[in-house]
């Protein structure tokens, strides 16, 4: 909320828009389950809102929409300052290294347990379809 009053008396009118985004998806989150965003909560839907807009950029770039894109990654920026910060490739390699050493898995069957180990360490650090991406390759290799 700080933000967006910052925003307003800023008159930063793109950035005010954004923040109003994510504070109405909160709010909406309180209202359909009668209770508050917790800082779990925030993450995943943060997370969510993220991968929203990383769809919508691959779509409007697909379709040559850049004014359309350049505000999907505006808003995704400002969606990415409010998430913890993103692991960077090796961290998240090690990561997918150990969890399948835990895990024991030895073949593609074994994915679904070596996500769930990793879905609740890197949650809201990592992007989790890159993870499994890279899950994916290190099993069937």
């Amino acid at each position: 909320m700080a933000d967006i009053k910052t925003a307003m008396k800023a008159g930063e009118k793109d950035r005010l828009a954004a923040l109003r985004l994510v504070s109405a998806a909160f709010k909406q989150f309180e209202v359909d389950n009668r209770a508050e965003v917790d800082d779990e909560r925030a993450v995943e839907l943060l997370t969510r809102m993220g991968k929203q807009r990383r769809e919508s950029i691959a779509q409007y770039d697909g379709a040559g929409r850049g004014d359309l894109a350049d505000k999907e990654r505006f808003e995704l920026d400002i969606i990415n300052g409010f998430l913890p910060e993103q692991l960077d490739e090796a961290a998240i390699d090690a990561a997918v290294a150990e969890a399948i050493a835990n895990s024991g898995a030895s073949g593609m069957r074994d994915m679904g347990k070596v996500m769930g180990l990793l879905n609740a360490s890197l949650k809201g650090r990592a992007d989790m379809s890159q993870v499994s991406a890279r899950v994916k390759a290190r099993l069937a290799g």
